[in-house]
């Protein structure tokens, strides 16, 4: 979708992003949150790739109060968290029996816009258009970028592991096969 808005308005890159990071952030933090009777707002995560099945949640970066929560809940639970991430928008949908998940994408989206509209400069892991970083290269995928009064100001460039940048590497390779559908 945001590789479509881009081709079709002509926008600069950096005015054109997704929202799907923030969204599987959100739900990320939250089951982190409940499984340690947390608040949401100390639980800082990050979710890269694209938005479905191969979305990419960094474990190793999640923490509350600052402790990793690699430290706070067995891998097993961990693992299970990642799983429920990647499918908290079917398992939202069938428990609404019709219709689609909508509170959380916008929440997600309001968080971006006073992020840009307040200049916040924050951090926030959205489909943004990458120019090599993490090797992908000429696409929109979820990347932790800063969002403030120009857009996307900046992609920051977390160090990761060579499996979490294999696992981001496919997700990206899987968005190009649906812009690949586009025929544009």
């Amino acid at each position: 979708m945001t590789y479509l808005a881009s081709a079709k308005l002509g926008f600069p890159k950096n005015k054109i992003m997704g929202m799907a990071g923030v969204l599987d952030n959100a739900r990320f933090r939250c089951f982190i949150a409940m499984e340690l009777g947390a608040s949401v707002r100390d639980v800082d995560a990050m979710v890269l790739g694209g938005h479905g099945d191969d979305m990419v949640p960094l474990v190793r970066y999640a923490t509350v109060v600052g402790k990793k929560v690699e430290d706070l809940i067995p891998k097993d639970k961990l693992e299970a968290m990642v799983m429920r991430t990647r499918n908290a928008g079917a398992e939202i949908v069938s428990l609404l029996k019709t219709g689609s998940a909508y509170y959380a994408p916008a929440a997600a989206t309001v968080d971006m816009v006073c992020a840009i509209l307040n200049d916040e400069k924050r951090v926030l892991p959205c489909a943004a258009w990458c120019t090599g970083q993490y090797g992908v290269k000429d696409m929109f995928v979820g990347v932790p970028a800063v969002l403030g009064r120009n857009g996307v100001e900046k992609i920051v460039e977390l160090q990761l592991t060579g499996s979490e940048l294999a696992k981001l590497k496919k997700s990206a390779d899987h968005v190009l096969e649906n812009v690949k559908r586009l025929n544009l």
